[in-house]
């Protein structure tokens, strides 16, 4: 005879099988590719894919349902374990990260195309710990930081490409702005919170889209900006013949030519200014403003008692995490020598926030470790990039369903008392 429980658990897993298959057979099993006459498409099936995916989501759920009912949630003993340990060992891999960021251009398995997806993690990092001050620290939800992102390209680019100024010049300005748009996205949303907060700044990511796609006189509209100045080294570009009476960096220091000169070089600028971000956001929860943040996100009432001005509080939360979002768009503009609107979709957003609450809101290192697997891991296997979004979502419900404040969700305290360890 079989129990009820196992019953009700088989009819639960076959209705997963069953909404499986209706999203990953048209998505998955049906992809569809251009002919060899190039005059049509043609469907090709994927049917072990599909199937394997199914019997993954058929079996997970019926693994789940027995750790619900037998009381023995492993899975959160699992977060739980690693989450100490990082915490415990935090020192320990803070270095060896930092010596393994820094030694990785230069490891014998390195090419060119780990190196593009190091930039983008860092880039991704940067983006997380910006977002962090402001999602993390301040407890407001923000599903419009990619408006920051594009805000910092734009002003970037526009400013290099009208007025040919450096990026060491032109990568304050573009900070600047972006706190600039910051600030204005603040005013109108002092009042509110939780869900109310998440939708105004989500209208402020679109708004800001469209303008750049309707704005054609200013912002090329649909065509982007291209011929964006790339940085140089003390002045040294990377181009293999400079310009007569003038010298490269190849040239200067009596090297061969090659491409990765340049990659290595934005690989470094990337990285010292996660750095910076990362220095400058943890001296800043020690100050001041930095408690007054975190005692916003606990208790806004308890905040006003106390004599703290939200109105401030908040402000320079959105300026100071729209500043680092400014600074990573112009490094992106930077890098790519080219923006469009449609690199600053609602997806970066999503995917940004996805890495703050993966990571563990207020967590600097749950940013690093989220962003590894979330896009390192997805970069690094071409073959598993199509399941990204996938990954995403299974993602997001094991730690929403068994971690929900993140993986790393224990920090030391901003501030101890006295005679406390």
């Amino acid at each position: 005879m079989i129990s009820e429980n196992l019953r009700q658990n088989l009819k639960d897993s076959l209705f997963t099988g069953i909404i499986a298959t209706a999203i990953f057979l048209p998505i998955v099993g049906l992809r569809t590719e251009l002919n060899q006459e190039k005059t049509g498409l043609e469907i090709i099936p994927e049917w072990n894919v599909t199937l394997l995916l199914i019997l993954f989501c058929v079996v997970g759920r019926f693994i789940i349902n027995l750790r619900k009912q037998s009381k023995s949630n492993v899975i959160a003993n699992t977060f739980s374990q690693l989450g100490n340990y990082f915490a415990n060992k935090g020192k320990i891999f803070v270095f060896s990260g930092l010596l393994f960021a820094i030694v990785f251009p230069y490891l014998p398995f390195t090419d060119r195309y780990l190196m593009d997806v190091g930039i983008m993690v860092l880039t991704y990092i940067m983006l997380g710990w910006g977002l962090n001050v402001v999602v993390g620290l301040a407890g407001m939800l923000d599903l419009g930081y990619v408006a920051f992102y594009a805000v910092g390209s734009y002003s970037f680019a526009l400013i290099a490409t009208e007025f040919d100024w450096s990026f060491w010049i032109c990568l304050p300005l573009a900070g600047v702005f972006a706190a600039f748009f910051g600030i204005l996205l603040g005013f109108p949303v002092l009042r509110l919170r939780g869900d109310y907060l998440a939708i105004v700044t989500l209208g402020f990511g679109e708004i800001i889209r469209i303008i750049l796609i309707n704005w054609y006189d200013f912002t090329n509209g649909p065509d982007g900006i291209s011929g964006i100045p790339r940085p140089t080294f003390f002045g040294l570009d990377f181009t293999r013949n400079p310009p007569e009476g003038s010298e490269s960096f190849h040239t200067f220091f009596n090297l061969e030519y090659s491409g990765m000169h340049r990659i290595i070089f934005l690989y470094y600028v990337i990285l010292v200014l996660a750095l910076i971000t990362n220095h400058v956001t943890l001296k800043i929860r020690k100050l001041p403003v930095g408690r007054a943040w975190e005692a916003l996100r606990e208790d806004e009432i308890a905040c006003k008692s106390l004599g703290v001005n939200p109105t401030n509080t908040k402000l320079t939360a959105f300026a100071i995490g729209a500043m680092f979002g400014g600074f990573a768009g112009s490094f992106f503009a930077t890098k790519q020598g080219f923006i469009s609107p449609e690199s600053f979709t609602f997806i970066e957003s999503a995917i940004i926030l996805a890495i703050v609450v993966l990571g563990g809101m207020g967590s600097q290192t749950g940013v690093v470790l989220a962003t590894i697997f979330l896009i390192g891991f997805t970069e690094t296997f071409r073959e598993l990039e199509q399941f990204r979004m996938i990954a995403f979502g299974a993602a997001m419900v094991l730690i929403m369903l068994y971690k929900p404040k993140g993986i790393l969700d224990q920090r030391d305290p901003t501030i101890r008392l006295k005679g406390n360890k």
